[in-house]
């Protein structure tokens, strides 16, 4: 039989539930709090040595010290992601069979490192401690900064194949228009999905090149060759870089269906004096000077975010920040929109947008995100030695403000909705005002996954406990490979008692229902407060819409401090998760 409420009775009966579940007096609530899942990201280019190596003459040794203090300095600013570039102008920060090495990290295209080492296992492996999302960040057609050829090394891809690129504005580019340029493309980035641990593959905004006046492309004989259907010019073009999107999406999930493909294509997609469906701007567009319908890419579920670059301030005529940001907001079809944001730009002088020397512009920006919490899922800020440099005290803003507490990254549900098994045996001990908590993970999910962090909360005497409010969460604590989890909290206050829960997450964010244990001495328990894990969905749908923002980076585990104080262990017995019933009608 079911039972029947008014909404009004729904409201009141979930507050009630809430505070019976989680223990605790109902007395505050967090709808003030900031967002539990954002996006928080950073570019890191390599090209030119804009942000790391900062030098081609770096000893690998240096390199590593530079990067890990990029990290750490990106980590206090809240970054829960980097985007790193690993193929710049076909050539690699990476041990490669397919191109060379890069000169802008050893000196010489194709002279690997010295003393060796293959620096790309390091940079995810470092950016995971951190507690941050690794994007391998790739050029897809650019295959030299310059038209000077004889230094190319011999493994280069133009010394085997120069028929499958074309000049343009000092530059060779691969020819997209060619089926065997995009066989191989798509098998040099396989070859990095497979053999390392990544989270993400991400595109720039460089397709077709920006025009310039004067030039022409020279792709005639492709066209005549490989266009069947008889499209336009323009359309072809767009028809070569939609059949790379979409077959490198294809790829990828086979390859590896975690990891994620995602694109920051220029800004405005079209002008709506050029196209109805178009943004009310007046600037340059990526459909038709680029080739790129991202628009296109996000309704057939070929990308599983877009990252538009609106470089452009708030109050700059051509092309508002905020116009833009509406108009992605209502035009990204269930993928997750992040907002690329140019914090170069407050290292200029330019006369052009004044607004940047604003100090409260980036800090705005990062509001108007927000105030589309269901649309917008943060922020990528291009680049890491710009954020670093703290331009007008902006970074700081970040991180004593809109990034003081952590938060995790958006779930993916059409990639994985299956929540991680709870942790277990969760112990904790007490000794004056230090409480130590000790756990394990829970078992193999039914979709084959294992928690990969922890997040722990703590909720006071007359806190409400929720899991949506990241005020409340003491720490993120990465899985220990065949170690049991510890954290030693030495801010608790003596005298005070605490209610802490902790969730497990697993590599797509997904978060189990929380295990509770308190400094009453009351059984450790799961609570169940959610509905029942849901199967997984299909891997392509469009429209799916986006997760609830609830999530941060993680942090590295914290160190781990031992009272001198010798006290008790207690080991907690886990209730086993129960199903059905009252709770299941109510939260399913």
């Amino acid at each position: 039989m079911m039972l029947r409420f008014s909404s009004a009775g729904y409201a009141v009966l979930f507050c009630l539930l809430c505070s019976l579940l989680w223990g605790l007096p109902r007395t505050s609530n967090a709808q003030d709090a900031p967002p539990k899942r954002e996006m928080r990201g950073v570019w890191i280019a390599t090209v030119e040595n804009i942000d790391w190596p900062s030098s081609r003459s770096l000893t690998p040794d240096q390199q590593r010290r530079e990067y890990r203090r990029m990290l750490d300095i990106q980590k206090r600013n809240g970054i829960n992601a980097v985007f790193v570039q690993i193929r710049p102008a076909a050539d690699a920060f990476y041990q490669s069979d397919l191109e060379p090495w890069s000169k802008w990290l050893t000196g010489q295209q194709g002279k690997g490192p010295n003393p060796p080492y293959d620096p790309l296992p390091f940079l995810i492996d470092e950016a995971h401690a951190r507690g941050m999302e690794f994007h391998a960040w790739f050029n897809p057609y650019r295959a030299t900064m310059d038209s000077v050829t004889r230094r190319l090394a011999p493994n280069h891809p133009y010394r085997q194949h120069p028929e499958w690129f074309f000049r343009y504005g000092g530059q060779l580019l691969f020819n997209p228009g060619l089926p065997e340029v995009r066989q191989y493309i798509t098998q040099v980035i396989l070859d990095v999905v497979e053999r390392y641990d990544i989270d993400g593959v991400h595109f720039d905004d460089y397709f077709y090149p920006y025009p310039e006046a004067g030039r022409v492309i020279h792709d005639e004989q492709a066209f005549q060759q490989y266009n069947p259907g008889n499209l336009k010019l323009a359309d072809w073009r767009r028809q070569n870089v939609n059949l790379l999107v979409e077959g490198l999406h294809n790829s990828i999930r086979k390859t590896k269906r975690w990891v994620k493909f995602g694109i920051s294509p220029f800004g405005v997609w079209m002008n709506q004096s050029e196209h109805a469906e178009g943004s009310a701007t007046k600037a340059f567009q990526g459909y038709s000077g680029l080739y790129a319908d991202a628009r296109e890419w996000m309704k057939q579920g070929w990308v599983d975010y877009i990252l538009p670059q609106l470089y452009w301030s708030s109050n700059f005529k051509a092309a508002p920040y905020p116009t833009l940001v509406e108009w992605w907001s209502r035009n990204h079809y269930g993928r997750h929109l992040y907002i690329g944001q140019g914090t170069y730009r407050m290292l200029e002088s330019t006369k052009a947008d004044t607004t940047w020397r604003n100090p409260r512009e980036l800090p705005r920006q990062v509001r108007v995100n927000r105030s589309y919490p269901t649309e917008v899922a943060g922020s990528v800020f291009f680049s890491s030695r710009s954020v670093m440099a703290n331009p007008l005290h902006t970074s700081d803003s970040l991180r004593q403000n809109l990034f003081r507490y952590p938060a995790l990254i958006p779930t993916m549900p059409w990639m994985d909705a299956v929540p991680p098994m709870p942790a277990q045996n969760l112990v904790l001990t007490r000794a004056g005002s230090v409480v130590t908590l000790n756990w394990q993970p829970g078992s193999v999910a039914k979709d084959g996954d294992l928690a990969r962090y922890f997040v722990v909360y703590r909720f006071a005497e007359g806190e409400t406990p929720s899991p949506d409010d990241p005020r409340h969460i003491l720490a993120l604590v990465p899985k220990m490979a065949n170690q049991a989890s510890v954290l030693v909290d030495t801010s608790a206050r003596a005298g005070t008692e605490y209610a802490y829960y902790v969730t497990a997450v697993d590599r797509l964010h997904n978060e189990s229902t929380p295990i509770r244990v308190t400094t009453l001495g009351r059984q450790a328990e799961v609570i169940v407060a959610q509905a029942p894990e849901p199967e997984v969905p299909p891997t392509r749908v469009p429209t799916a819409p986006m997760a609830p923002r609830t999530s941060s980076p993680i942090p590295p585990r914290p160190s781990v401090h031992r009272p001198e104080t010798t006290t008790t262990k207690t080991k907690i017995k886990t209730k086993k998760r129960r199903r059905g019933g009252f709770f299941q009608r109510i939260f399913g």
